[in-house]
This record gives C-alpha cells, structure tokens and sequence, in this order.
C-alpha cells in the first residue's frame, strides 16, 4: 500500500469516488481514495437515488446540473450501468403561491441553462392519468433528471477513477492528521470484522499527502474534532418506504404507458416514483430528529433506524390522495437512515478554516445528486486555484466559530422539515434565534423590529407595525411584493428625503497593523492605500484575478489600518487574511491581525439631516463646523465624541446621501442609541433596516460582495475600474489583466409588473435570446419602479440598451442606466454644512 501521494480522499461514499475521479481526470496523476468500510456503506447505500436539478442557489444548480450531464456518460467510459432513470421530474403545485416560487426557480435553471417546460393539471392527466390532478395548479417539469441507483453510480465513479491510476483502498480508518508545514501526515488504522462489528486492529500506517480532502458523510463530527474545527455538518433521520405493486400501474405501463416522472408533491412535503410496479414515497416531515451529534457510534454500520410511520402519516395518507391507486398497495420495505445536513441545506465545500491543504466536502443532504459535480468544481479548485463558478456560498467557513453542536443540530432539524415548504426570497427561518446580538436588539425590537439572520447576528430588515403580531413577518412574505414591502418603502423615503439611522453591527472589522502592515496591504488590495485619516475601497483578489473580498479601508496610523468587510462573510474572510499574511510576513515585516468584529458595533446614519442630528450631541471646541466638508471632508475617517461616547466615525454611506459610519465601542451602544434616538426625533429621524439600505445601494450601482462581486467576476468586469490601480504590482493582477472583460457589471430600470420587483436571479434576454442574469433586484423610490443590476456582454453592456427581464413567465421591459442613476455626480453626498 502505497504511503506518500499527491492527494488523499477520506471517504468511499458517491461524493468521495466522484472527487477522487475528478482529480485524476484534472491530471493528478497520485490521487488515494480511503474507505473506513465498503464502498457506499454510508448514506450512499440508503438513498433513494434522485437527482433533482431543481434549486434555487445559483453555484449548486450549477453542481446538480453537472452530475445528472456526467452520470450519463458513466457506461461508456466504464462499462458499468450507473442505473440512471431520465426519467424526469415533475413537481406540483397546489397553490398561486407555490407557483409563484417555481416561476422564481425557473429564473435560475434558465441562467444556467437547465430545460424546463410547465404543464397544466389537464396536460399531467393526459399523460400520467393514475394522478389526481383535480387540486393542482399546475407544474413544473424536468426532462432531463430523474432517478440513479446510488451504488451503481458510485461503482461506475470508483472504477473509472481507478481506470485514472486512482488507488482505492478498503476497510482503512483515518485516526489523525499532522500538518508538517509541507504535507498532512494521516495515521490510518487498519478495520477488521468482529462479531458484526468493524472495529480497529493494531496495524497502523501513516500516509503523506500534500491534499486532503475529507468526505465522511455521518462520520464528520469526528473528522471535525481529529482537525480542531468546527463543522455544521450533523445527520437527520430521513425515511422512505417501499410499497408492493399497484395493479394499476402495472396496468398502465402493460399498456405502454412511460414510466411516470418523479413527483414532488411538494406541499404535501413528499416524492414519490415508481419502483419495480409499485411506489417509493419519501416524506420530509416535522419533527425528524438529528443524530450522531457527538459522532457515530463504532457499532453503526450499513445500518438504519427504526421507522416511525406515525410521524410521516399526513404524508402518507396525501401519497393516497395524490394516487388514489396506490391506496391497495401493502408496504414491502421501510428505510429510516442517517443523511447529514446543515443548517441552510447546502454542503460545506472548499478549504477547511485555518488549515493548509486541506479540503472539506461535506454535509450533503442531497450527496447523490451533488455528488458528480462537487467532484467537477472542487478539483478546478485544488488543481488550477479556482472553479469557473463562485463556491463561497457553499464555502465552510460561512459558519464561524460561534457556531456550536446544539446550533447545529437544531437548525438542521429544522433545515430537514423546510425542504418543501415556500420558499420566499424574504424567508427567515426561527429556530435557534436569536443567539448573537447587538446591545440595541432589544430597544430596536421594542420599536417594531423585524429581523434577519446575518452569520449568527441579528440584523433589522425592516421595521413593521408596532402593535404587529409574532407572525407579522412570517405573514408579510410573498414572491411578490409582501407586506412588508410598504414599511421598506418608507424607510428609503426617509433616507433620500430626511434622515434614518441602520444598525451595521454585523460588518466585519479587522485591524491589521505592524512594520509590514504597510507593503502587505499595497500587495494584498487592488487600490491605492488611503493617507492617515483617509479611506478606500479596494478589492482583494484570488489568484485568478477575481473578486475574492471587498474592503473598506481606513488608515488610522502610518502602520495601522482598520479594514471593514461583510458582515455575512467574516471567518470567510478572516481566514483568507490570515493566510495571506503568513504567506508574506517575512517578506514585508512583521504584521499583526486582530477579528475586532465583536468589539464594534456600528450605526451608520444618512440623509440630508444626518449632519444636523449628528450636530445636536457632538461634543467639540467648534460643533458647527466638526462636520463641515473643511474639517470633516467625504471619504475620511476621525475620531469624534458625541455625548460621552468616543465614536470612530468615517464619512461614507452605503446609501449614497449624505451619511456617516459611526463604529462605537460595543458596550456603549445602548447610550448612543439612546443619545441618537432623543436628538433624530426634532427631525423625523426613522429606523432604517436592510431592505430598504439594499434599494438604496442600487440606486448608487454600489456592488455587494456575493451578488455582484465574486469570484467568478474581476473588478474590471464588476465596472470598478476607479478602485483598482493599475500603475501597483497586487495579488492577482496578472491574471485579473489576462481575463480581461468578458461582460459588464450595469444597473436596469425596469417597467415590471405592478405587485412585484425582481429579486436578482432572473434572466436578461436581447431580441428573444438570454444575454445574461440581474445579481440584485429591487424597488427605486427615486425613480418608482422596479430597479437590479446584472451582468451582460460588452458589447450590450451600454447606456440606453434596452433587454427585457423575465419574471413570473413573462418578459418585462428594461434600460441600462448610467452607473449611479441616482445624484451620478455625488452632490448630495458630498453636500457642505
């Protein structure tokens, strides 16, 4: 058995075979493949196969499409049937509403090139009349997907990874990992059979890999613990059952009736497809409870839980309802298995937090159907630097170190029985809330708060009734425009007319500092260093050339700098700081970074009166001139006190009027609040939350890291020319100018229907044909209508194009606006006083 090799794979489930594969076929010519057990004695065993293409993320409709292409080409390379059923996917909707979603998903399989084709109750009878389509809406219909067997797929994987050169080796149990600073040092314990148990022996090797990538499916909290990070990734028992024939449907393909697509009765929280004359219902029900929080036990195998059919009784009594045929039909097996999960759905994929070379894959609740193309993307990722789509939202350090088991656990329980529910693009989940908050949390709640989940934190989005009901917010969301929409609305009134004050806590706050904080950064960011008392905006970019972070930087000190980034990305970007400074302190000197996240909070107040609070509770020699352009110019940073409060306040809005950040100790924010609130009433000021800040920003074409910027797009691409320096030598740059531009970041005023604004997944089309897709989507009160910004070709990219944006089936006409169609000249925020 060989013990030194490029790459080593932990995990012989389908998404480890498929990354092991996909090395090898990238060109890593030493790829190893270790399983602890069997080839698919993990979830792969139990799953039902399914490969559903739809979804509403962009990065994993890209992941899902990529394996149901891939899984077809399988037998003609390797010989073996992966067993894959085109049979397609049919999913139904009982309501308006839950057609209003599947039109909103519709958006994302058109930008990525996903078939799709809609179907009334009359046409699905027509076709497949053992369904009682009497209370459908209609649906949604996939051609291309439909079902695999799991093993099948994995064998095919595993033997064409082999054909490549890969070394699969069996019963071999990872039992530590040891960074020398050049390669990962994996002990692996020999497994053995006794007495129905696979249990240790004393034969011990320990493998050299300069990669590791870990695939442990049920087994990742202990793969969490052996590395000394935290993972999210815990299972969830998950049952379907086996029923025997259905002579009715026996009868109907007897009379070459097609095999029925899978279909997802998705309010009623079930699938179900056909299998061998009769029918597998799987169910996604209330109350199924995680497992394994702590790790699997040694004596869990190929192994499954007990069914608990009371639990999954509505569902079944609707698969009755939905195929009235099957009603007769006895139950012939029952599988109650462990799938991982995590608390949004999505897998944990890319580099581990604080690790070199070392690679997570893991947490997938649909492991089958991600299974192909997280082998494709992750392997661009090691072999060549990045994918050719942007992963960071699949990105394991999304969830920083706050996160904790019992977190965990819970919200993927709850992420496990939202699997069917509607999912509105303004849903917030509850469980778990709220655990991470700003001292003014409760002030703002008490003031009709109703917040977002931001990496933990607590943030407003916008601020309802105060008399509103606990299910106010739950209530308000819609595909459309909720009821919320009309507080959002005011909100950004206030701030383009008056004043509003918006709790930016949540930013992400560094301090890099030191001998060779200097140099390091003029390296690591795409602008120019601002002088002392000055700030930036700058890029970071990947080695690629693209986006990788955005910051805002302050300087407060010949070497010292406070760099301020998204709130929702922290240990994203914290992580990639830290690194990138390892890499080059000994060539720059000495730097030190501190994560001051917690430490701050934040208020950033705007509007043309913003200067006049602010003036009420400024404590200075001269108040009326502390925040005149002379003493306090745009685009500059100083510490003031307003009240008893030391206040590091920078003049910068992200809503483009008049504005100031004011960064506050975070144990003094309850008396700013207090101090702010007292002195805004004289003028109106209003709570401000995110949607409304989110309008805004467009209005400004202002681009948001993880919608307009990321790292499937340059700075030059996003349009920012103005912030990346050409004239310097920085991370990235080469590559960033050997790209070039393919397409162009621009902002849309859009004719849209009455009741709705685009969300920023939909698809731009020119003359009948899709040219590109809207990244963000909104309502302009300055222009009142409808306003996103997007990606298109160069060549379209220009003022005045007009394209047209689809929504809700229909195509709706848009321009492309000069950037900041709202003051392009920056009078307001520059305004004097």
């Amino acid at each position: 058995m060989k013990t030194n090799v490029k790459a080593l794979v932990v995990g012989g489930g389908a998404v480890g075979t498929s990354i092991a594969y996909h090395l090898a076929k990238a060109g890593w010519d030493d790829v190893m493949l270790l399983e602890r057990d069997e080839l698919t004695s993990g979830s792969t065993w139990h799953a039902a196969g399914l490969l559903p293409l739809f979804n509403m993320s962009y990065a994993t409709t890209h992941i899902h499409k990529y394996s149901v292409d891939f899984y077809k080409t399988l037998e003609a390379e390797t010989g073996l049937n992966a067993g894959f059923a085109v049979v397609g996917n049919l999913r139904m909707a009982q309501t308006k509403e839950r057609m209003d979603e599947y039109m909103l998903y519709a958006s994302t399989a058109e930008t990525c090139d996903v078939p799709f084709e809609w179907l009334t109750p009359d046409e699905i009878k027509a076709r497949w009349p053992l369904i009682n389509t009497e209370d459908l809406e209609g649906a949604i219909y996939h051609t291309e997907d439909g079902y695999i067997n799991p093993a099948d797929v994995t064998m095919a994987m595993a033997k064409g990874a082999r054909q490549r050169g890969v070394m699969i080796e069996r019963k071999w149990q990872a039992d530590a990992f040891h960074w020398t600073g050049d390669a990962w040092e994996v002990t692996c314990t020999k497994m053995v059979e006794k007495g129905g148990n696979l249990v240790p022996s004393d034969e011990q090797i320990v493998i050299t890999a300069e990669h590791v990538v870990t695939a442990s499916g049920n087994h990742a909290q202990r793969t969490a613990r052996m590395l000394g990070i935290k993972m999210p990734a815990i299972p969830v028992e998950h049952q379907f059952i086996v029923m025997d024939q259905d002579p009715a449907l026996v009868e109907f393909r007897a009379q070459g009736g097609v095999e029925h697509p899978v279909v997802r009765d998705a309010d009623a929280q079930s699938y179900v497809r056909e299998e061998r004359g009769g029918w597998i219902l799987g169910v996604y029900e209330k109350n199924a409870p995680a497992v394994f929080e702590h790790g699997v036990p040694d004596s869990f195998r190929a192994d499954l839980f007990q069914l608990d059919l009371e639990r999954i009784e509505d569902q079944y009594m609707a698969m009755i309802h939905r195929i009235p045929s099957c009603e007769e039909s006895g139950l012939k097996d029952d599988f109650n298995g462990p799938i991982c999960y995590t608390p949004d759905g999505n897998p944990l994929v890319g580099p581990a937090p604080g690790l070199r070379n070392m690679w997570l894959a893991e947490g997938f609740s649909f492991g089958i159907t991600a299974a192909g193309g997280t082998g494709y993307y992750l392997a661009q990722m090691m072999v060549e630097g990045e994918a050719e789509i942007d992963m960071a939202s699949l990105d394991p350090k999304r969830y920083g170190d706050w996160m904790t088991t019992e977190f965990a656990a819970r919200k993927n329980e709850e992420c496990y029985d939202h699997v069917y529910i509607l999912h509105h693009p303004d849903e917030e989940r509850p469980a778990c809330r709220p655990l991470r908050t700003s001292p003014a949390y409760d002030r703002q709640a008490a003031r009709g708060a109703q917040f977002g989940f931001v990496n933990g934190w607590e943030r407003p989005n916008y601020f309802g009734p105060l008399d509103a009901p606990d299910t106010f917010d739950h209530d308000s969301r819609s595909f459309r425009r909720g009821a919320w929409w009309h507080h959002a609305v005011e909100e950004a009134k206030a701030v383009r007319e008056g004043v509003g004050l918006i709790d930016a806590t949540a930013f992400t706050k560094h301090i890099v500092k030191g001998p060779g904080a200097t140099a390091f950064l003029d390296w690591f960011t795409t602008n120019k260093l601002p002088r002392v008392g000055r700030i930036n905006l700058t890029y970071a970019l990947t080695s690629h050339g693209t986006t990788r972070t955005e910051y805002t930087i302050v300087r407060l000190k010949e070497d010292e700098y406070y760099l301020v980034s998204a709130g929702a990305w922290t240990d994203y970007d914290a992580d990639f700081l830290r690194k990138a400074i390892e890499d080059k302190e000994a060539e720059f000197g000495r730097i030190e970074v501190q994560n001051v996240t917690t430490q701050w909070g934040v208020f950033a107040i705007a509007g043309p009166k913003a200067r006049d609070v602010l003036n009420e509770v400024i404590v200075d020699a001269d108040p009326a001139t502390a925040l005149s352009n002379k003493r306090f110019p745009w685009l500059s940073a100083k510490q003031i006190e307003l009240g008893m409060c030391p206040v590091n306040a920078i003049r910068v809005a992200y809503t483009g009027e008049l504005g100031w950040e004011l960064h506050h100790p975070i144990e003094m924010q309850n008396y700013l609040f207090d101090l702010l609130e007292k002195a805004g009433a004289k003028h109106d000021m209003k709570l401000v939350g995110a949607r409304a800040q989110n309008w805004l920003r467009q209005e400004k074409s202002y681009r948001a890291f993880g919608t307009e910027l990321g790292r499937d797009a340059t700075p030059l691409e996003a349009d920012l020319p103005r912030f990346v320096d050409l004239s310097k030598d920085f991370h990235g740059k080469a590559a960033m100018e050997k790209i070039g531009v393919r397409f162009k970041c621009v902002t849309f005023l859009i004719d849209g229907p009455e009741d709705a604004d685009p969300w920023g997944r939909e698809a731009l089309l020119h003359n009948g044909q899709k040219v590109g897709r809207l990244t963000s989507g909104g309502y302009s009160v300055a222009f009142g209508k409808s306003i996103g910004m997007g990606y298109l070709p160069v060549e379209l990219a220009e003022v005045g194009t007009k394209v047209q944006v689809r929504m809700f089936r229909q195509v709706w006409d848009a321009v492309v606006v000069e950037d900041s169609p709202y003051d392009p000249k920056n009078e307001t925020i520059r305004k004097d006083g």
